[in-house]
């Protein structure tokens, strides 16, 4: 089989685009498919415009591919990678949750097989995000994690997963109301792990412990929160107030509020990012599925997932991070320039701030249209091809 990087045509192309951060016009040169030089130019192209590549720091799975199945293939990454990419996903943390042992090992294992397999599989997937399973085994917090699998941090466990992963697993959400979890969260920055706080049930002592320890990023806040907390003190309000936190949120118009929104972009400014958290019903025609998380689901027009036994409760996220950008625009949080950054060079330099690894010029972009209320991607450019 073909790698994706061998799947791509050859060419010379010369393209006049809009850049969509600087508003200034762009001439892009291309020898065989090579990004070969760019220049500012006084051409003007109505139509395409130039921005960097988007990352997703949390996606569960696209386009009817379960990151979260423990049969999952190399294939399916490399199917998963490539539709990625047609959305202007150029990297992606693919988003393990909590599972039995046995199952988050397998599938760590055929991802860190994939990237071994595929240089462009690697290229595309800077880390894997571990979600779970030391996180709150209290209602609502927990949200759709399977309880009987969540355990206290075990740092012995965490290096057989880190093991599997090939050391690939640079993201790991946790809840620091577990004894221990400061210490474990300080090994976790030692070996360069970024720590977030997420489906937790934490007091304002134990998130000020997890900051010290080295916590510095909030997994989707707002989603896996207890459904009743205090007015105040709250995590909620904890992890707004803390400068040291960037803060995720899925802006797909349904998990949030837009008044929500607009408050963490007002509190957090350029340390707020943006995540689909999709699940494998991201990219799927509307209808009745059946999903090993949540039983019978409900995927309706609006891309709403839901339990049938309980249509009011979400089942995971049906967007995609490039619909999460159209949703910030159409809802008019934010224009698109904006919404494309939260999505890209907000995470780039939240990654480069965490590791160094991270820290290197960018080569991914995408070119694209945008009709109003709708993104149609043109052309990607993964490290310069």
């Amino acid at each position: 089989m073909n790698t994706l990087r061998e799947q791509f045509s050859k060419g010379d192309e010369v393209l006049v685009c809009r850049n969509c951060i600087s508003g200034r016009s762009e001439k892009l040169f291309f020898q065989n498919d090579i990004l070969s030089e760019v220049l500012e130019t006084d051409e003007h192209d109505g139509q395409l415009l130039k921005a960097p590549g988007l990352i997703d720091l949390q996606i569960n799975g696209i386009n009817g591919i379960d990151f979260n199945l423990a049969a999952i293939t190399e294939e399916n990454i490399a199917n998963a990678t490539s539709y990625l990419l047609s959305q202007g996903v150029t990297s992606f943390f693919p988003t393990v949750i909590t599972n039995s042992d046995e199952n988050i090992i397998n599938i760590l294992e055929t991802i860190n097989n994939a990237c071994k397999t595929d240089p462009l599989i690697d290229e595309c997937v800077p880390g894997i995000h571990l979600e779970g399973p030391f996180i709150s085994p209290a209602e609502g917090a927990r949200g759709a994690h399977d309880e009987k699998y969540i355990k206290p941090p075990d740092w012995e466990l965490f290096e057989k997963f880190q093991k599997a992963a090939g050391g690939k697993i640079k993201i790991i959400t946790l809840t620091p109301e577990w004894k221990g979890s400061q210490t474990f969260i300080e090994k976790c920055r030692r070996n360069g792990v970024i720590v977030s706080i997420g489906h937790s049930a934490a007091n304002t002592t134990q998130i000020e412990n997890a900051i010290k320890a080295g916590a510095s990023l909030s997994t989707h806040l707002g989603n896996g929160v207890p459904l009743f907390i205090k007015r105040h003190p709250n995590l909620l309000w904890d992890q707004l107030a803390a400068d040291d936190l960037y803060t995720c949120i899925i802006a797909d118009g349904i998990h949030l509020p837009d008044s929500f929104i607009k408050v963490i972009m007002k509190v957090k400014g350029k340390k707020m990012l943006v995540v689909s958290d999709s699940t494998c019903f991201a990219g799927m025609p509307p209808g009745e599925y059946k999903n090993h998380i949540g039983g019978d689901i409900i995927l309706d027009a609006e891309n709403r997932v839901s339990m049938k036994s309980s249509p009011g409760i979400l089942a995971g996220a049906g967007k995609s991070l490039l619909q999460n950008v159209e949703t910030l625009t159409n809802h008019k949080l934010t224009d698109l320039c904006g919404a494309w950054q939260l999505a890209s060079t907000n995470v780039a330099d939240m990654l480069a701030s965490q590791d160094a690894a991270f820290k290197k010029p960018n080569k991914d972009y995408v070119i694209f249209q945008f009709g109003g209320n709708e993104i149609s991607v043109r052309k990607v450019i993964k490290n310069g091809r």
